[in-house]
């Protein structure tokens, strides 16, 4: 990169993400910064943001908005996999 990135760079990264590309990309965005400082604001953020990238490689869903159903709903015990990206699956040892 020509330039250093920045935290719209890092969200052009993030924002579309799935969790079934969430750990591809969280190593684009460790590429995008591996160059920054530990303290460099834009690093920090990006970690951070790494970190949620994680948890969503573990997650069914972002479910960052809108109400989530009730476990109590009819039929919810028969779902596949409902864990959102603030309750991710556990993670394997």
């Amino acid at each position: 990169m020509d330039r250093e990135p920045t935290r719209d760079d890092v969200d052009a990264l993030v924002g579309p993400a799935t969790p079934h590309f969430a750990f591809q990309l969280r190593a684009r965005v460790r590429e995008l910064v591996d160059g920054l400082p530990a303290e460099h604001e834009v690093r920090r953020y990006a970690e951070a943001q790494m970190r949620r990238l994680d948890d969503l490689g573990y997650a069914s869903s972002k479910a960052d908005e809108g109400q989530r159903e009730s476990p109590e709903r009819i039929g919810w015990d028969e779902l596949p996999s409902s864990a959102p990206v603030d309750q991710p699956l556990p993670r394997r040892s």
